[in-house]
């Protein structure tokens, strides 16, 4: 994907409760990947997990719904997002 018209959105995702260390970056990675989004995952200082993706409002919804869940092994207790301009800058999904 990767486009930056009027179809693609990107979002910045903050995920917060015991996402650390159950494999939530992967599981959000292979969700991402699934739905052909870019972006990425990573853990925050504050023990939270960040993610931004980019593509069709569709798929970045989609992935919403599904980070409101997470894997098994996590307890997501909050989600927070912010829609954000799309960007060239992203290729792939990344674990950071």
């Amino acid at each position: 994907m990767g486009e930056t018209g009027a179809l693609a959105m990107r979002v910045r995702i903050r995920v917060s409760g015991r996402v650390q260390g159950v494999w939530f970056r992967g599981w959000a990675q292979a969700r991402a990947l699934d739905l052909d989004l870019l972006g990425f995952a990573r853990n925050l200082a504050d023990g939270s997990v960040e993610i931004v993706a980019q593509g069709p409002r569709y798929a970045v919804d989609a992935l919403l719904d599904a980070c409101r869940k997470g894997p098994p092994s996590a307890r997501v207790d909050q989600i927070v997002f912010d829609e954000e301009a799309p960007a060239d800058e992203l290729a792939g999904f990344r674990v950071l």
